[in-house]
Formats: structure tokens, sequence, C-alpha cells
């Protein structure tokens, strides 16, 4: 009956699948030989960067930032030619003096003053990491940010998807946003707002070079079967993360290159710590016991990925390379909750206390292909120490509205910890009793010190040591569990040349230098 059961859930996916195809095609279209077309995993809903600064930044390659990043992490010159610590809460910023704009006009510092003022105003999550009193400008190249106290990662800050540069003629007379008018290798051409495809044509202009394909066109496919299908179909040449089962038999196509890679993105499990049973840390200990991360990323991830320990890659500099990782022992996990007082009253294989089963629900999204099978691999390995778990899969905004109202147990998510490279981002965002990324509710007045002292130094050794200590009590308390390490996949025709994979990406990265070559 399992096999039956699951083979139809196979021939429902692919029906499903291909039901949407021809809308896929159809969205996507017949372009010129030198226009790229995607297969993007999100729904881009928004051409304001402060709303889709990674879409905008890394994909449709609309918009730029003052500051770059290298694959190792370390900083390097993007619009910004360099950046100068004056005095502890000053920095001065020196700017290219040949970048134009999309509408031809110059970039200076009045634009860019402009541009992080409105990323300040519009975004509490980037106004909590520029920290600004206020903006100077110096001279058409040069602006001094002065900050409210000493901000030691300023510059690794510039480097954030929503803090980008813009022309103020992206907005209209009442300060309206139109249009993104930036300074990247591709101009926005057209936004379908029913069908969110994004057409784009190259800025023979662009301060950086050649930029060699004449378009880009970007279709959403939430979907990664139907993301599969229309890249076997000729429907998209390029796309990321479809199914990994399938990543093998899709790459030993004729005509289709796939291949896989690293980056900063996490799988985590959020732990709602303000309710009951996960309120208990014994519980969230027993759970990160009674998972087998080994098992997860050999047979449900294929490979892709690797287990993980903490919050941070070991390739990282910055990650603590003392942890300990929660090894596979549903002996210890048991143990735990029986200490925390659940047990199996009336033997039906699910623990109870005070006449309530153990009983979770996991919350998690579909547009990532590791997601909804990692959940049901997760729901079986618990089901071993006694702990009922159903599965929801839905919309990710959605499980964040859900989040703030304090509706969830457990959410399965892939976030990624260097969108600004430093670990104060990702340590502070999600474990600061304040922290934007905080749903889970977790509070610890040494962490929030901890992570006051390291904003109030300069010293990267000092800091380095502060945030191994902070990663030490989270792995102790475990408000959020890692499981794995992502793996992404990239497939693309094999005309399209000249990719090269950026690890600092949200999720991957286009280039200017990429071609088709058919």
């Amino acid at each position: 009956m399992r096999e039956k059961s699951q083979l139809g859930k196979w021939a429902k996916t692919i029906l499903i699948a291909l039901c949407l195809l021809p809308a896929v095609a159809l969205a996507a279209g017949a372009g010129p030989d030198d226009v790229l077309i995607v297969g993007e995993l999100f729904d881009i809903k928004s051409m304001d960067p402060v709303q889709s600064g990674s879409a905008l930044t890394e994909k449709a390659l609309i918009t730029e930032s003052l500051v770059g990043v290298n694959s190792d992490m370390s900083l390097k010159p993007e619009l910004a030619e360099s950046w100068t610590q004056i005095d502890d809460r000053t920095w001065e910023i020196k700017l290219r003096d040949d970048v134009l704009f999309h509408d031809g006009s110059k970039m200076t510092a009045n634009e860019v003053k402009f541009s992080l003022e409105r990323a300040n105003e519009l975004d509490s999550k980037a106004a909590d990491l520029m920290d600004l009193e206020s903006i100077e400008v110096v001279d058409d190249r040069t602006l001094r940010i002065h900050t409210n106290e000493l901000n030691p990662i300023l510059p690794a800050v510039l480097h954030y998807s929503s803090i980008v540069i813009i022309s103020p003629r992206s907005l209209d007379d009442k300060g309206e946003f139109v249009s993104p008018i930036g300074t990247g290798p591709f101009m926005l051409e057209s936004f379908d707002p029913k069908t969110h495809v994004l057409n784009l044509v190259r800025n023979s202009k662009w301060w950086g070079g050649e930029v060699k394909l004449s378009g880009l066109k970007i279709v959403p496919i939430i979907d990664p079967n139907t993301r599969a299908l229309a890249l076997e179909n000729g429907d998209v040449d390029f796309t990321v993360d479809v199914p990994y089962s399938e990543a093998d038999r899709i790459g030993d196509e004729s005509g289709i290159n796939v291949k896989k890679y690293q980056n900063p993105r996490i799988y985590v499990m959020d732990f709602n710590t303000q309710d009951a049973p996960l309120d208990d840390v014994r519980v969230r200990k027993a759970i990160a016991y009674g998972i087998d991360t080994d098992s997860i990323v050999k047979y449900v991830l294929f490979g892709i990925g690797r287990p993980a320990i903490g919050p941070f890659m070991p390739e990282f500099i910055w990650a603590n390379k003392d942890l300990a990782a929660y090894e596979h022992d549903l002996n210890r996990a048991k143990e735990l909750l029986a200490e925390a007082g659940w047990m199996d009253s009336d033997s039906d294989g699910v623990l109870d206390k005070d006449g309530k089963p153990l009983e979770i629900g996991l919350l998690t999204y579909p547009n990532r292909p590791g997601l909804p099978p990692m959940a049901e691999a997760i729901t079986g390995q618990l089901k071993e120490i006694g702990i009922k778990v159903n599965v929801e899969i839905t919309e990710s905004g959605v499980i964040n509205e859900r989040r703030k109202t304090g509706d969830w147990d457990i959410y399965l998510q892939a976030i990624n910890t260097a969108m600004v490279p430093d670990p104060s981002y990702y340590l502070g965002l999600t474990y600061e009793t304040e922290g934007g990324y905080n749903y889970p509710g977790y509070s610890n007045p040494k962490v929030d010190d901890l992570l006051d002292q390291a904003s109030r130094t300069a010293d990267e050794q000092e800091r380095l040591e502060i945030m191994n200590e902070i990663q030490s009590i989270i792995q102790d308390e475990i408000p959020v569990l890692t499981v794995a390490y992502y793996g992404v996949i990239v497939a693309s025709r094999d005309y399209v040349l000249g990719y090269e994979y950026d690890p600092t990406a949200h999720d991957y990265k286009l280039s200017p230098d990429m071609y088709i070559e058919r």
C-alpha cells in the first residue's frame, strides 16, 4: 500500500506541474537569442529595492551596493571606492567618479545620501544595522556617515540588500515610488503586475564595462518540479533548486548542465519558546537528539548540503570551532522528555503530560525543494521518541503573519546568515531580545549584553571571542536548531556560458559576464 500511495503522490505532483507548465511557457515566451530567460523560485512582487533588494540587486541586476563582498566574505569596493573610520561615530565614504544612473544622470553623494536615508526610514532592519544619526555631504564624491554609537560593522552593513543606491527620480513628485532607476548592468523595461514577470535590457553605459546579454526575462516559478520541467522543455534557460531527487537525472540529459554549490544559508528549526511544550529547553534538546541529520542530508537532500553544528559553516572565520553537535541519540532524547514529565501513559506511542499529548505543529513553505521532504523526515524521526508532528506547508508570507501572532510551534526554514558579512548580523537579528528575526521569543540578558559589548568594540579579535561565546550559549539553549548547511543546485541549458557562482548571494547572483552561445 505504501508503494501505491507514494506512486499516487508522484503522479499527482507531475500532473499539477504539467498543468502549470503551459502558463509558465506563455509567461516566458520566446525572446531574442541573447536574452536569458530565468526561472525564479520566488514571486517578486515589488520593484522597490527596500522591499525586494536582493531580487533587484542579485537577480535583475538593476541596483548596486556601495560595498561588495569577496567569496571569503571579505569586503571589496563597489560603488564606493573606499571607506575610512574618522572617529568612533563617523565613517567617510569615497565614491566612484564614473557611475551613471540608468537615466544618464551622474551618481553623486546627494543621491547616495537620499538612498541611505530612505532605506533607514522604510526598513527597520536596515535602520537597526546602520544606526544612523546623520549623513553629511562633503562634496560630490564624499559623504560622512555619523552613527549614534560606535558601529564597527558599518562598511559590511552597506552591502545589505535593501541599502542600495537609486536615483531620487525613481519617485514621483509626491514621493511615491514609481520605478527603480539604478546603476546596475541591466535596466527595467517592464514589470507585469499580474504575472510579476520582469523584462530587463542591457545598460550600455554601465561603469563596470561590457554587458554581454542584451536582456533578461525573469519568470517566477514557485514549484521546484515546474521549474525543472520548464528547463527541460526549453521554456527557461537558467534556474536554481530543482528537486534534489531529480538533480542527477536532469544533469544527465543532453543540453543541460547541473552544478551543486554551498552557500551561507542554513536549514533551521525555529522553536516557539514562549509556549509549552517548547518553552522547556529539555524538550527542545530532545528534539535535537531525536533528529538524524546525517540521514536527512544523505537520503532527503541527496547529499546537497552538509550536517550542521552551529549557525555558521566551519570555513567562516567567525564560526565557533569548539561547538559540540547534538548527535543522534534516541535514548538521550527519551531521558530528557521523561525528565520534563512526558510519558506514554496510554501506550499509544505518543507521550502525554497532564492529559495532553505531545503534539507539535511544524510550518514550512514549498519554494525550496529540500524543505517539504525534510519536514516529512523529521516527522518520522520524532515519532520514534513519542512526539507527534503535524506538518503544514503554506506560503512564507502566511507563516510570517502566523509567527507574529504566536500561532505556531516550529518553523522549518532556510535562512541566509551572511546578508551582512559579519556574525553580528544573524546573531543579533535572531537571538537579541528585540532582534528583527527573533520570533521564537528568546530572551537571555547575557546574550543581549554580549551583543552590546561587540557593538562597542572595533577590536576584531575581541569581537570574535564575544561571538564565539554567544554561539556557545545558543547552542546550549537552542531556541533555534541548525539542521544542515544549505546546498544550491544551479541548472541551465548548455548554451548559457560565463556564469560563476557567488557564494555570498541570497539565492544566486547573475553576472554581466554571462552570455548565450547557441
